[in-house]
Parts: C-alpha cells; sequence; structure tokens
C-alpha cells in the first residue's frame, strides 16, 4: 500500500510531499518556500516573520464569521536521526517511507511525523473545500527541535486568533492544556590540554543494547 492512499488522503498527501522536502532544525529554506507557494496558490494572505515562521490565513467560511478567530499551530524542521549503517544525507534527501501494516515507517531514519503530522493536518484543513471553519491562522514555526528560536521570536500583532491549538502533541486524541515548557544551560569549563606520551595505549568505549526513549516522555520510568 502507498502512503498517499491511506485515509484521510489529503493528510497524507500533504505528509508524503512534505517528507520529501529535507527540513533540519535551522536548514528549513526549502519547506518554507514550499509552504510559502501553497498559501499563495490557494490565495490566501501568507506572511513571514523576522525569524522565518510562515503564518497563512483562511477567512471564515459563510455563516462562521462570528465564530473565535482560531490558531493552528506546527513547527516545520524534524529530528535528523539515522542507523549507523543508513547512508543518508538529511541535508539533501526526503525520507524516504513505506507502509507496514497499521503503521508508516522511514527506511533507517527517523520518519519525520514529529511535527509533519501536525503540518500536514494543518495543510489538509488549508486546501479542504467542505470542512466549515471560523477564520484560520496557520502559524508554521522553525527550529522548535534545537532551540525554539521560531517560538521565541514571535512578536505580538503577528497573529490574530483567540484560540490557540498547537498539533504537537503524543496521545491521539488527547487534549493537553498548559505547556511544561523548556530551558537551555550553558556549562563552561576550563581545560587544560596535555600532549599524549608516545607510548600510551587507547581505547574506544561502547556501551549498547539499551532501552532508548523521548528524554521528556520516558524520564519518569525508571530506565537506566
Amino acid at each position: 500500500m502507498s502512503i498517499v492512499s491511506l485515509e484521510p488522503q489529503p493528510l497524507w498527501h500533504f505528509f508524503n510531499a512534505l517528507n520529501s522536502i529535507p527540513r533540519p532544525s535551522k536548514k528549513e529554506e526549502k519547506v518554507r518556500e514550499w509552504v510559502i507557494r501553497l498559501g499563495q496558490e490557494w490565495g490566501f494572505e501568507t506572511l513571514t516573520d523576522e525569524v522565518g515562521n510562515v503564518l497563512i490565513r483562511k477567512p471564515a467560511t459563510t455563516g462562521m464569521e462570528n465564530k473565535r478567530h482560531i490558531v493552528l499551530q506546527s513547527h516545520l524542521d524534524m529530528v535528523c536521526q539515522k542507523n549507523t549503517e543508513t547512508v543518508f544525507d538529511f541535508d539533501t534527501q526526503g525520507i524516504k517511507m513505506y507502509v507496514d501494516g497499521d503503521w508508516v515507517r522511514a527506511e533507517g531514519t527517523t520518519l519525520g511525523a514529529d511535527n509533519g503530522i501536525g503540518v500536514a493536518t494543518i495543510l489538509a484543513v488549508l486546501d479542504s473545500k467542505d470542512i466549515p471553519h471560523p477564520a484560520i491562522d496557520a502559524l508554521f514555526t522553525i527550529d522548535e527541535e534545537t532551540g525554539m528560536t521560531g517560538a521565541l521570536g514571535l512578536k505580538g500583532g503577528f497573529l490574530q486568533g483567540d484560540i490557540l491549538l498547537n498539533l504537537d502533541t503524543e496521545d491521539w486524541p488527547d487534549i493537553f492544556i498548559g505547556c511544561a515548557g523548556g530551558g537551555d544551560s550553558l556549562l563552561t569549563l576550563d581545560m587544560k590540554q596535555e600532549h599524549i606520551p608516545k607510548d600510551s595505549k587507547t581505547y574506544a568505549l561502547k556501551i549498547s543494547g539499551l532501552a532508548g526513549g523521548h528524554s521528556g516522555l520516558n524520564i519518569s520510568d525508571g530506565r537506566r
């Protein structure tokens, strides 16, 4: 089964197209250009801000003009990791996907569903002709994975919505209210370098077979 034949087809169409575009954090130029081009082709107001976030505004459907203005938000970048034996360049190649039973997987790399599914969902809503909706601000932020610089760079007045729905979640169809936030730490060490004597022996230490997991989701699981 191909990716684009999955249901709902509009969502998987956009996810497939999105994953054909390289989009590492801090290197979102190509995917930004694609999203901007879509917004312009649809005839919607399409804006960018100083840091590179993209905003597409879709007017309300007839009869819903007085409903509260909604912001739908997802981030354009993805985590770029691959298996040791996989030869892959995230800067130039699109993700190679396949359907495995009830799952969509990638060949030897991360899939990009975080937050590609959120982006694809928003694009499917923007492209739809039969979904009644209030006015929508579709916000696509950059660099979520390595600094949140897109979200941090947002300035007042860029958005017009009253309610923001962040489509970057972990458990469907649960709705989360609130956010734990995040922080960066900078550690500086004074280190003295020394020459290694010629008769010294070197060793390579390798640790494997440990349980993996998300640093946020699995931090309370007691893994060692």
